[in-house]
């Protein structure tokens, strides 16, 4: 009896996290949380973009490029910086699992190159495997002055947790997001068609909630919930 309500259970909850409009309210939550800045004006000196939207190890193996469904960022990285064209950009990310040993940094230079980037506009941060990571060991190669204007380039649900670390690592930068995985407030009448559709946003919030959380007492995050 008590298993047959422990799977009852199990399956009810899977339900409502892959067909109900759950996920998506709590990852819009954090897409909202930083909107697009204004470009106009003031030059950008810098661009940071961070990994985790590749498969390195298949790309190299197979010498191509191999984008896991998030090739925005590196769309829109390209497009930032072909309109400032004096920017540096800053690729961060190293292995892209604990078990592999092939950086995403590299096939991310690849992929702007074959976007039009030259090569000597990049610095490649290959060592990272985590978000705080990426803020503490690309934080000593930009080696930025006073006045300068540096965006962040990665996903709109990962945006917060992204910002913190920064922030933490002593580097203030503007949110630039990309990847939506929501239409904002109005997905609250949103239900999911499919089940795996569903769990696979809900994977992004049993990620960045507690990361958030864990970045805040770790001392890894400027703030529980950064805001712009």
């Amino acid at each position: 009896m008590a298993g047959r309500r422990w799977i009852t259970g199990a399956l009810a909850a899977a339900a409502i996290c892959g067909f109900s409009p759950l996920s998506d309210l709590l990852i819009a939550n954090l897409e909202n949380r930083f909107p697009r800045p204004e470009l106009d004006g003031r030059p950008v000196d810098g661009i940071i973009v961070l990994g985790g939207a590749e498969d390195s190890a298949i790309g190299t193996a197979r010498t191509t490029i191999f984008v896991k469904g998030a090739a925005e960022r590196y769309i829109e990285a390209a497009m930032l910086a072909h309109r400032f064209p004096k920017a540096r950009v800053v690729l961060a990310g190293g292995p892209d699992t604990l078990t592999r040993t092939v950086a995403e940094a590299p096939a991310e230079g690849r992929m702007l190159e074959a976007l039009g980037i030259a090569r000597e506009r990049m610095t490649l941060e290959d060592k990272s495997l985590t978000t705080w990571e990426n803020a503490k060991f690309s934080v000593p190669l930009i080696d930025r002055k006073p006045g300068e204007r540096w965006l962040l380039v990665t996903a709109g649900w990962h945006m917060p947790r992204s910002i913190g670390a920064f922030r933490k690592a002593g580097l203030e930068l503007e949110a630039f997001p990309v990847d939506y995985r929501t239409t904002g407030r109005d997905t609250a009448l949103r239900f999911h068609t499919s089940l795996t559709d569903g769990l696979r946003s809900f994977d992004n919030v049993v990620r960045e909630y507690p990361g958030l959380l864990v970045y805040w007492l770790t001392g890894r995050s400027s703030a529980l919930f950064p805001a712009p």
